[in-house]
């Protein structure tokens, strides 16, 4: 078979990108899920998507091919280049052509209208052309309705469709279009849309993350089944184990995004588990959505309950939350930790003991992910307490590694 741009299934790639040009940096003899040539044709496949940020280094493994962007240069996620790839039929392709053109003038058309249409317009002109029956028509005409490009209105029993009409100045929005393109995370939606030139780029960012793209159509899925309170079906692998993929299902509640390193989350509540629970979207390879959940309130209401005692993406034994104290002593030049303390208290609480000491309390669901925060402070604590005794004996012993690496003063933490 010939190598063909084009794909069927997304989550093949979707896989390959990561297991091989993002986290995995596998050579081509590591490849043993297929033949050497299914893996050549995905190199290519994928290279010619992303050829200008490609790079590879040589090892005893062999020649390992990797994704390199530097977010100064790179003035679009180059990753939704792959979103424009998906492959089609010829007939797919060629009704929408000769629906959007049929209907162009603005009048609305029956099904039936729109085969005779077809046929008499433009396959007349060719000699043996196929006809389309009036099922296929139908079908497409209904999902060109459901994506909104075409209306659906009732004349007498039957239906009509038209064009969806346009009134938004795509040119006045350009500005927010890039900035919602890069920043959001379904922006690959934008990349579909007018934009402005390349010459005319009006934003850079510093902190670009890119790799959120790969998820886009499982994050798009969650959303709609939220928004329509339906339960889902998730396919994920384990923490453990990425080669075995477990069903879960779930009623998605929330979607957290990491403002220090851009990885997202689904929040649910597992039927099975009985319990809330987090996902890495990273970790899920599909989403199938269930049935409506009639008693949605009952579960969006658990929310609302964990929300003011999330510290991080986990809510460790099911709302059962832990009690951490923190006492800082703050030199009079370091203002700017009491200030950064008030900042990034969370759901936490910060009082004022005195000129010089700084009291900060929370109550959280896994004291256990605010460890990386604590150490922030090192040198600083007086004072610290954690009502779960191996988080606080973590971190106590964090402190004793770093003044053994380090040296210091035996009091201080």
């Amino acid at each position: 078979m010939p190598y063909s741009e084009l794909i069927k299934n997304f989550e093949r790639i979707r896989d390959y990108m990561r297991q091989f040009y993002v986290y995995g940096f596998k050579s081509r003899s590591e490849y043993d899920s297929k033949s050497a040539r299914s893996y050549d044709n995905e190199r290519r496949r994928i290279e010619s998507w992303l050829g200008d940020y490609m790079s590879f280094r040589t090892t005893a493994e062999g020649k390992n091919v990797f994704i390199s962007v530097d977010s100064r240069a790179a003035e679009r996620n180059p990753l939704y280049n792959a979103f424009r790839a998906k492959s089609f039929t010829d007939g797919s392709i060629t009704l929408y052509f000769y629906i959007l053109d049929l209907l162009s003038g603005g009048e609305t058309l029956s099904v039936q209208e729109i085969v005779d249409g077809i046929s008499e317009k433009y396959l007349s002109v060719f000699e043996n052309a196929e006809e389309f029956d009036v099922s296929t028509v139908r079908k497409k005409l209904k999902e060109y309705a459901e994506l909104g490009i075409l209306k659906a209105e009732k004349r007498g029993k039957e239906n009509v469709f038209g064009l969806c009409e346009n009134k938004i100045d795509l040119k006045s929005w350009s500005e927010a279009l890039a900035f919602y393109t890069e920043e959001d995370p379904l922006g690959v939606i934008g990349t579909f849309l007018p934009k402005k030139p390349e010459s005319e780029i009006v934003f850079r960012f510093k902190h670009h993350y890119i790799l959120n793209a790969l998820d886009s159509d499982i994050l798009c899925d969650i959303l709609i089944a939220m928004s329509e309170h339906r339960c889902v079906e998730v396919a994920a692998t384990s923490k453990r184990n990425n080669d075995v993929i477990h069903i879960h299902n779930v009623y998605p509640m929330k979607i957290y995004i990491s403002t220090q390193n851009g990885r997202q989350y689904l929040l649910c509540y597992h039927y099975a588990y009985r319990q809330p629970m987090f996902f890495r979207l990273d970790s899920i390879h599909s989403v199938k959505a269930g049935a409506a959940e009639k008693q949605h309130e009952k579960y969006e209401g658990y929310y609302e309950k964990l929300k003011e005692n999330i510290w991080g993406v986990s809510v460790g034994e099911p709302f059962s939350m832990d009690h951490i104290e923190i006492v800082l002593y703050i030199e009079r030049e370091e203002e700017f930790i009491a200030r950064r303390l008030e900042r990034e208290k969370r759901c936490g609480k910060v009082e004022r003991l005195d000129v010089n000491r700084v009291k900060f309390t929370a109550d959280v669901f896994d004291a256990g992910e605010m460890i990386p925060w604590i150490r922030t402070f090192t040198g600083r604590i007086e004072r610290l307490s954690c009502s779960n005794k191996s988080v606080e004996k973590q971190i106590f012993a964090d402190f004793d590694a770093m003044k053994a690496l380090y040296g210091g003063d035996e009091d201080a933490l």
